[in-house]
């Protein structure tokens, strides 16, 4: 059954998300993007993995012309309850704090954004304040999630309605022209929500895809992987379907990110994740909307210990490789300058026949 756009925000309900039919992306744009790398005056693949990821984007954006120049980054900001168990080197204010800065485009993401001429879209989704944070979109679900050590961190209403404000976040991104979207965000004790939902997921030990955050004491990833590992058991969440996964032991911001994830098969933008969190949340969204991943590009592996299970369980391999954990959709952002400097080559491709040079052929072994 296919869905509409409109189709789907009006319907807000679980069921409505798994019963999303994604249209694959135009394969036969695909061929002809990488028909058209090959003509371009350069060895054959030589630009590498930049060639298929040009590919994937012009199938999903349906043409060959390819233009990504109207692009932004959705950072979803919220706050998580687990903070009370001492699993973080920070309170929650700094949640508030660090997006107020995202509001005045002074936050790292900001700057980095800036750079490339890309929009940020903050959002609020769940920051435990009340305040109307001034340059950040208020999608507040709820002030916070609750603490999963003692109750799930969301109700399961909470948890659709934060899928589905990502959603309609990405579908007034394509009402504004937007070609593509970076995935970000933020929320003190988002690596613990992020590395419990993965080990449900991945039905693998806490130790396995639990790190440092930003930066723990021994003390403290121990404090945090115990918490994960009695949460798995005490609600049995290896059994578990993703939806109460997530509401269980996630985050709104991991939800929103989710949502943004289905947006993009759903409108046809093609969505650059950023590291372990937005991974965590790609694979939920191809567990509850199977075909999600073809709309999806990685950009980088960050250094927490999840992200090697996460590339292989989605079948993606990033980019970047630099060991980054600053969050934000930092790595996403570094990703959309590389994907137009490819963009370059190829929207502005001297061909062989320019510099009267016979075309390379492909021979198969």
């Amino acid at each position: 059954m296919e869905y509409s756009g409109r189709h789907i925000l009006d319907n807000h309900t679980d069921e409505t998300l798994k019963k999303l039919n994604l249209q694959e992306p135009d394969c036969k744009i695909y061929k002809k993007v990488l028909k058209n790398w090959d003509s371009i005056a350069k060895p054959l693949d030589g630009m590498g993995r930049f060639e298929t990821i040009t590919a994937q984007i012009g199938a999903i954006l349906g043409t060959d012309e390819i233009d990504i120049s109207k692009k932004a980054v959705i950072i979803m900001c919220a706050d998580n309850g687990i903070v009370e168990e001492g699993i973080s080197q920070s309170g929650q204010e700094v949640t508030a704090a660090v997006a107020a800065q995202m509001g005045k485009g002074a936050s790292s993401i900001g700057k980095m954004a800036a750079k490339i001429g890309a929009d940020t879209i903050p959002v609020d989704i769940g920051i435990n304040g009340k305040e109307q944070i001034a340059g950040v979109l208020n999608k507040k679900v709820r002030c916070g999630t609750r603490n999963f050590s003692k109750e799930p961190a969301m109700t399961r209403e909470e948890t659709v309605r934060a899928i589905f404000t990502g959603i309609g976040i990405v579908e007034e991104c394509k009402r504004k022209g937007y070609q593509i979207l970076a995935t970000g965000e933020m929320g003190i004790g988002n690596t613990t929500t992020s590395s419990a939902v993965a080990a449900a997921l991945l039905r693998c030990e806490a130790d396995e895809v639990t790190g440092r955050g930003a930066g723990l004491c021994d003390e403290k990833l121990q404090r945090k992987k115990q918490m994960i590992t009695e949460a798995v058991k005490k609600y049995k969440l290896y059994e578990a379907e993703p939806l109460i996964v997530l509401q269980t032991v996630g985050g709104l911001d991991i939800a929103g990110l989710v949502g943004v994830c289905i947006g993009g098969g759903v409108f046809h933008i093609p969505i650059v994740l950023d590291g372990v969190i937005s991974m965590v949340a790609a694979l939920l969204s191809e567990r509850i909307a199977q075909g999600t991943i073809r709309y999806l590009i990685p950009s980088h592996k960050g250094k927490e210990p999840a992200v090697e299970k996460l590339m292989k369980e989605l079948g993606i391999e990033p980019v970047i490789d630099g060991r980054m954990a600053l969050g934000e959709g930092t790595g996403a952002v570094m990703m959309l300058s590389l994907l137009e400097m490819a963009m370059c080559v190829y929207r502005k491709r001297t061909l062989f026949s320019d510099i009267s040079v016979e075309q390379y052929e492909r021979y198969l072994s």
